[in-house]
């Protein structure tokens, strides 16, 4: 038997896209319920029109001042109490566009209709989203995540209370062990941006606070609680450090150093990424940059030792350091060679290009080194673990920049050489507003517009985050066929950027709890508030040691299990 919660009221005007429920007596309706009504046409035809939830009020009615409501609490006025619930249209079966008639009843949708009213009937590819306020699952049309019609997901939200790597990683997750990815999912690759913390780096560690209630909630996705099965974790070596030894201070075993050799620094071009700040794009030095990545290559490509190490001219280079020297004494002489500082460039300017090198040593010089024995088994390998997880959080600005840049290329390089889409990509990065900007340009964000725009067809795919979405380039946003927000800032919540959302989702967004967010897709016109369960891997180093996590919710434990979390 339908549950039928109350009627289309003849108060307000019903149309084809909102309509009006009078709620009925024992009956109750919040904000996000799935509604359903029939309307006969004259010919017999029966239309279903299906909806959400998205505003509630109660009144008196029969009173006619605000401070009639104390009389009648004591009894001495009649009134009765009116509960409505507005309705957003999310979808009408057959599509024939008229409105209900008052008096109609409305029924809450449940299972077949659920799926109707969310237009999933249709979907064969269901990807695990997460949860409703009543634990029903809610899912993503695969199609506009892996390229098939769309590609690329963007999380908008304050950052510790969004919790927007959370979910990130949870559909990276989803994506790998729901099944929706059939076989391919053994293949696909998932590549992370540690930026905050070492959050990310005991991904195939269980969590040690996940209680039975949250395994539940996995269950009702139809996934494992689990961690992540194919994790391979990479820091940065420690400054000064002539071992390479990774530099991370709560987890010893497991994690490699990544750097480049002076031979990749100059053979591949990666000079440019020095220079990916806003501040650069705006110097004409960048002519000197491009002149002197092109001799750099030439150099590597004529003399390049086993190690990684580079010879130009009579000086064998094995360090940063000594490579800007070498650099500078190309620039600096009293007659520059052309063919490094480039046609028609001042003094000036290549005053200004080797202070901005000089600048950049102390933050990448262990970055890029030959000086060790086994400097070229230290390349970034994408392939050799499911989820690479690159730790970029103790770096300067300057070093994640040209971490982030030469990582994306040569993962968006590789896709395009492959000549397939398959396997899948998958990208994670958050701080979009630092390597993608609305108001500059720079090789990263060259890149991210490549991804955003070209990935689709390439397999490589996006899921990007960022406090504000006003600060981030619009065409990397606006490629991203999911868009996801949780908590965010009363003023960033009136931007543009934000349209998709109805007025009283923007308003509800400033006061949305940790793991809670709006989904937007292109099968619905109404975004759908999503709760997703609390990471089934450690998020901090002291979930991923059992030895001295609590049993079941102790006191060290928070009361909200999302708190703290990014």
């Amino acid at each position: 038997m339908s549950d039928v919660v109350g009627l289309v009221i003849g108060t307000d005007d019903a149309t084809p896209l909102e309509f009006w429920v009078a709620v009925a007596d024992g009956s109750h309706l919040q904000l996000d319920d799935v509604v359903a009504v029939t309307r006969v046409l004259p010919d017999g035809e029966r239309i279903n029109l299906y909806g959400i939830v998205s505003q509630v009020r109660a009144r008196h009615e029969g009173v006619r001042f605000d401070s009639d409501v104390f009389l009648v609490a004591e009894g001495r006025l009649p009134a009765e109490v009116s509960e409505a619930a507005q309705i957003q249209l999310t979808r009408v079966a057959p599509e024939t566009f008229v409105p209900p008639l008052p008096g109609a009843e409305v029924r809450r949708a449940t299972g077949t209709e659920r799926d109707a009213a969310l237009d999933l009937e249709d979907v064969e590819r269901r990807l695990p989203a997460g949860l409703s306020r009543n634990d029903e699952p809610i899912y993503l049309d695969l199609d506009f995540v892996d390229g098939t019609k769309g590609a690329h997901v963007n999380i908008s939200g304050i950052s510790g209370v969004a919790t927007k790597t959370s979910y990130a990683t949870f559909l990276l997750y989803s994506l790998f062990n729901s099944g929706v990815l059939g076989s391919e999912a053994m293949h696909a690759k998932g590549l992370i941006f540690n930026v905050k913390g070492e959050d990310l780096l005991f991904l195939d560690h269980p969590n040690a606070h996940l209680d039975p209630d949250q395994r539940r909630r996995y269950s009702a996705l139809g996934l494992e609680a689990a961690p992540f099965g194919s994790v391979g974790v990479l820091a940065p070596p420690r400054s000064g450090d002539p071992n390479a030894t990774p530099a991370t201070s709560s987890r010893a075993s497991g994690v490699r150093p990544f750097f480049w050799t002076i031979a990749d620094f100059c053979e591949q071009q990666l000079l440019p990424f020095l220079f990916a700040d806003a501040e650069d794009e705006r110097q004409q030095y960048t002519i000197v940059v491009q002149s002197v990545t092109a001799q750099l290559a030439q150099c590597a490509r004529q003399s390049t030792a086993p190690d990684g190490a580079v010879r130009i001219d009579k000086t064998t280079v094995r360090d940063f350091r000594t490579l800007v020297e070498v650099i500078e004494s190309k620039l600096a002489s009293d007659n520059p060679d052309p063919r490094w500082t480039g046609r028609a460039v001042g003094a000036g300017t290549v005053g200004a290009f080797i202070r901005r090198l000089h600048a950049s040593v102390r933050h990448v010089e262990h970055l890029i080194r030959a000086d060790i024995g086994d400097a070229p088994d230290h390349a970034i390998d994408l392939d050799s673990q499911q989820v690479t997880v690159v730790d970029i959080h103790r770096l300067h600005d300057r070093a994640k920049r040209f971490v982030v840049g030469v990582v994306l290329r040569q993962a968006f390089e590789a896709k395009e050489a492959s000549g397939s889409a398959k396997p899948l990509q998958f990208i994670v990065l958050d701080e979009l507003n630092k390597y993608a900007p609305s108001d500059s340009g720079s090789p990263i964000k060259e890149i991210l517009l490549d991804v955003a725009e070209r990935g689709r067809s390439l397999g490589v795919i996006l899921i990007g985050a960022q406090q504000t979405a006003s600060e981030v380039e619009r065409r990397v946003v606006a490629n991203s066929a999911v868009r996801a927000v949780g908590r965010l800032d009363s003023a960033e919540a009136r931007r543009d950027q934000y349209g998709f959302l109805p007025p009283v989702q923007r308003q509800r967004a400033t006061i949305l709890k940790p793991g809670s967010l709006y989904v937007a897709q292109p099968r619905l016109p109404v975004p759908l508030l999503v709760e997703f369960p609390f990471p089934a891997w450690a998020t901090r180093p002291a979930e991923a040691d059992r030895s001295q996590a609590p049993s079941g919710r102790g006191p060290t434990q928070p009361d909200d299990p999302f708190e703290g979390l990014s």
